[in-house]
């Protein structure tokens, strides 16, 4: 076992920023020292390794030490970054910085944007705790070479992230306004390590904080997704009532202005929930696809007869939704949501206008840069652990299909993307605007589809149940195994590499693919792929974020040919329907099964 250095604790109290984390770890090193085990153990764990900063960033608790989320570590970030920026762009370089409403996010945001400036860049951040999305719109929509987002989107309340994204000049087109991805987090993460001490790092005194237009302009992007349809067909219709939860985060305040600028009036919120608080006091996991998460707002959808339920999570970069059900609710998955929007879209041609930098307000737009453009219909994409469905969507449109490895860092650069989605709630569904998930434009379109349908005497279950009928019934499911000792996830991973099942569900299993080499489509990464006979699939990968084994599973089954309008045989839909359902619990216990060491 590692054991903490006394000299290296030292070092590190002596030159950390914050008073409140030396005075922590002043605390656990005098417990350490006089026989306390914990605390020996506690201080190994903070200094066994720095914080790894990879695609997602940075991610952790937040405590004293080099291996959690604080002010020492955040700064040598910074500073890491715009030594990085200095070699790839110079000293006009331009970074704006967004962050949420967890605790030390303005802090973290603040240090960021001083250090930028201190190195002879521009930094700019943004006027207050806001969505993701705005930041990742931010970049595009003002040309930034690069864009910091301070937030650990739904992750627990003690934890915080640091995500960073690259734009104007550090990137090429269908890169800008994306998170970084290989070899860019590496190449970061050596300036980092390179820094010196964070209280040697050079802070300026001021910075540039941006201005409402652009806060404005976002939700007139948002809102014109609606508007330009409803201008054809009056999509916001005003008798559909939906209620609304921000999941104690930020999307709450810009949610209930896009709502109201796309017409939308009857929208009732979830007031315990829409206020920022750092704690999440009503949930005990912030993140709308848990179970209970959306408890309070199906009882508020009941008292007052709600139509549709939007939820966001903590940075508002999700979007989750349920359904009246019979005489209860039903929460769609994301692989349901989004199908449908990839339907609404291929049929719509939604997309975004063509804008040039610097037209927002009068907010410079760094140099050398082309701004956004105009998404043409070109590519629809979706992560290869969310479902097929999309894909047999798009080629009944004629539009171009890919699918990519998991996170939004590889869904959102793909060339001429029109839409994109992950399983995880997470919709891209105005690229030119923003790239990278948007639950606040996914909500509003969402809304509007629900719309359309409720004045057509439909819903938005009729409307999958029809996707069924056309495509087949496609559903998912996971089977996650979370762990204490990190290293089972190694073992978990080479045993169904060594040990694939001969079948699944009943059905042979007749392709195994490794994607540890990359494949013809993808590039290499730790996962592993099992098809079988029947049309269903498994993928395995261990969890980029959280210590957990992560597998995604999917059946398929036929319905048989139908109209384009609805199902010619309700009956045939129901029993490809259940016989779908008993296959996916099938697949589920023999995947639990491979999975035990």
């Amino acid at each position: 076992m590692y054991m903490y250095s006394r000299n290296t604790v030292r070092q590190w109290i002596e030159t950390d920023p914050d008073e409140g984390c030396r005075a922590e770890l002043t605390e656990l090193l005098e417990a350490a020292e006089t026989g306390d085990e914990d605390a020996a153990n506690e201080l190994s764990d903070r200094f066994s390794s720095f914080l790894q900063f990879g695609t997602a960033g940075l991610r952790g608790p937040m405590a004293a030490g080099p291996f959690r989320m604080n002010r020492a570590v955040v700064r040598k970030a910074a500073a890491g970054l715009a030594d990085y920026l200095l070699e790839k762009v110079g000293e006009d370089a331009f970074v704006v910085v967004g962050y949420d409403a967890r605790h030390n996010s303005r802090e973290f945001a603040a240090d960021t944007a001083a250090i930028v400036t201190a190195a002879g860049m521009r930094a700019a951040i943004l006027p207050r705790a806001l969505p993701t999305p705005i930041l990742a719109y931010a970049v595009r929509a003002l040309g930034a070479d690069a864009g910091v987002m301070v937030t650990a989107s739904h992750n627990p309340a003690n934890d915080n992230g640091y995500k960073v994204y690259l734009g104007g000049r550090c990137t090429d087109e269908d890169g800008r306004g994306v998170q970084l991805v290989p070899p860019a987090d590496a190449e970061i993460a050596e300036k980092i390590a390179a820094t010196g001490p964070a209280t040697a790092i050079p802070l300026a005194e001021s910075y540039t904080t941006i201005g409402e237009d652009l806060i404005d302009s976002y939700v007139e992007e948002c809102a014109r997704l609606v508007k330009d349809a409803a201008e054809k067909e009056d999509a916001a219709d005003p008798g559909l009532t939906i209620v609304y939860t921000a999941m104690h985060g930020v999307g709450a305040q810009i949610m209930r202005r896009v709502f109201a600028a796309a017409g939308f009036r009857n929208v009732v919120e979830v007031t315990e929930q829409c206020e920022p608080d750092p704690d999440f006091p009503t949930v005990a996991f912030p993140n709308p696809e848990e179970a209970g998460a959306l408890d309070l707002a199906i009882a508020k959808a009941r008292d007052v007869g709600a139509d549709l339920i939007i939820a966001s999570d903590p940075d508002a970069d999700r979007c989750s939704a349920a359904v009246p059900d019979g005489d209860g609710w039903r929460q769609l998955s994301g692989d349901e949501i989004g199908s449908i929007l990839g339907e609404y879209i291929a049929a719509n041609g939604l997309g975004a206008r063509p804008e040039s930098p610097g037209t927002v307000g009068n907010f410079p737009a760094a140099a050398g840069t082309s701004g956004t453009h105009a998404n043409a219909p070109g590519t629809f994409a979706n992560s290869i652990v969310s479902s097929r469905l999309l894909g047999r969507i798009a080629a009944a449109h004629g539009v171009e299909h890919r699918e990519t490895l998991t996170g939004f860092k590889w869904i959102a650069r793909v060339h001429e993307i029109a839409y994109g989605y992950e399983e995880a709630i997470g919709f891209c569904v105005n690229p030119a605007a923003v790239r990278d998930k948007d639950g606040i434009c996914a909500g509003i379109v969402l809304a509007s589809v629900a719309s359309r349908l409720a004045r057509a005497g439909s819903s938005l279950v009729d409307e999958l149940d029809r996707l069924y009928a056309l495509h087949g019934v496609y559903l998912t499911g996971p089977v996650t195994v979370r762990v204490e000792d990190l290293s089972i996830i190694g073992r978990t991973m080479a045993k169904v590499r060594r040990e694939p099942p001969a079948s699944l569900a009943g059905s042979p299993v007749v392709r195994t693919l490794d994607l540890s080499g990359g494949s013809e489509e993808l590039p290499p990464t730790d996962a592993i792929v099992w098809y079988t006979e029947a049309n269903d699939r498994v993928v395995i990968r261990p969890s980029g974020t959280e210590p957990k084994v992560k597998c995604y599973l999917e059946v398929c089954s036929p319905v048989g040919q139908a109209p384009d309008s609805a199902p010619s045989d309700p009956a045939a839909l129901a029993r490809a329907k259940e016989a779908a359902a008993e296959r996916l619990q099938a697949l589920r216990a023999d995947v639990s099964s491979a999975l035990k060491l």
